[in-house]
């Protein structure tokens, strides 16, 4: 047999074969929008869990809008009407009482993860050239988290709420006019219940979706921080390049696994542990502790007065956001940077104290003292 001959049935036909039909769809839509350029490599170190704070955060964080998008088709942002809508969401929407559960729950989860995330990029040193500026979105982030955690107490309308908007009012007051956004005058004709209603809703979402894209972009303009305890390249700002990676769209599963992790646990806590809702509020009374997230404000104003939470609030963030321009030093392990994890750990130590103090303090009257 030729040659020629026995290659008749092994000759190339020079036709492309198609790649199959869901991989033809997937081209198609990354032609389009780009999903491809997510696909930048993760090194190893980043898959644990306390390098994925940031998207259990951003998970916990879409669990709110979903439940939040629910929960506005029953709820009534009038003073008249707002602790008993709240009440029907319980007794009387099928499944409402597990919603406002998850919802709760979803915003302590938020709250915890996004204070976490803070502080294991601080210790990590993660923060440091050429990433200072995404540390300020982030402690930015925080604050927004906080405040929705505020605007959502006061929604409810019981005296807790109640009682908590009237030390925000009063703290307006200290800020004169730079608070005139919790003053009454502000808006005479719309009840400021009303607004933060708007505020809970729509502005603050709307900030935290913005500010976390920004905060996504930057993490994948400077990519991920080397880990302290393994070699980084030549300038110190990358992982090296003999750690194993990965691409982003392959961590966003494991991500997306701790976030599945997150909503059984948000789901779990739902069922056996659903909100308390308080009585109607009650003027010129105070009777009620704030939700734990402020106990430590809540210690200092039993000490100092109302103005403690403001000076307390402004000390804290300044703090925060002055920590890339203070821990300049290259070194990230925090075993070099003695001074920085020292004034952290006292900080840290000092909420905490101040939080657990609040069972042994008395229930005391501040507003209009």
């Amino acid at each position: 047999m030729s040659d020629e001959t026995a290659g008749i049935g092994t000759q190339d036909t020079g036709k492309v074969q198609r790649p199959a039909w869901p991989r033809r769809f997937l081209n198609a839509i990354d032609e389009r929008l780009g999903i491809d350029a997510l696909a930048y490599p993760v090194p190893e170190h980043a898959n644990s869990l306390a390098w994925s704070l940031g998207g259990v955060t951003a998970t916990a964080f879409g669990i709110l809008v979903l439940s939040g998008i629910l929960l506005v088709q029953f709820y009534s942002p009038t003073p008249e009407t707002a602790n008993q809508s709240v009440r029907a969401i319980a007794t009387d929407v099928w499944g409402g009482d597990v919603l406002r559960g998850v919802h709760f729950w979803a915003a302590q989860a938020m709250y915890v993860t996004a204070a976490l995330h803070l502080i294991r990029v601080f210790v990590t040193g993660s923060f440091k050239r050429p990433r200072e500026g995404n540390w300020l979105i982030g402690v930015v982030l925080f604050g927004l988290s906080t405040l929705a955690l505020f605007t959502g107490t006061v929604l409810k309308w019981d005296q807790e709420g109640f009682e908590a908007l009237g030390h925000n009012v009063e703290v307006g007051d200290l800020l004169g006019g730079a608070g005139f956004w919790f003053s009454a005058e502000f808006a005479n004709q719309v009840s400021i219940l009303v607004r933060l209603y708007g505020a809970h809703t729509v502005i603050l979402p709307g900030v935290l979706l913005v500010l976390m894209i920004w905060h996504g972009l930057l993490v994948k303009r400077h990519r991920i921080s080397p880990h302290p305890s393994l070699p980084a390249d030549s300038s110190g700002e990358q992982a090296a390049q003999e750690e194993p990676s990965e691409p982003f769209t392959h961590h966003l599963r494991r991500v997306g696994a701790f976030g599945l992790v997150l909503f059984g646990i948000v789901g779990i806590l739902a069922v056996l542990l659903p909100p308390p809702i308080g009585a109607t509020p009650v003027a010129g009374i105070e009777l009620t502790r704030p939700p734990w997230n402020f106990w430590w404000l809540y210690t200092l104003e039993d000490w100092f007065g109302l103005p403690a939470i403001l000076f307390a609030e402004v000390a804290l963030f300044t703090i925060l956001a002055a920590v890339p321009f203070v821990d300049r030093s290259r070194n990230r392990w925090w075993r070099h940077r003695p001074i920085p994890i020292a004034v952290a750990a006292v900080l840290l130590t000092a909420i905490v104290t101040l939080t657990v103090l609040i069972f042994f303090i008395p229930i005391k009257a501040h507003l209009g003292a």
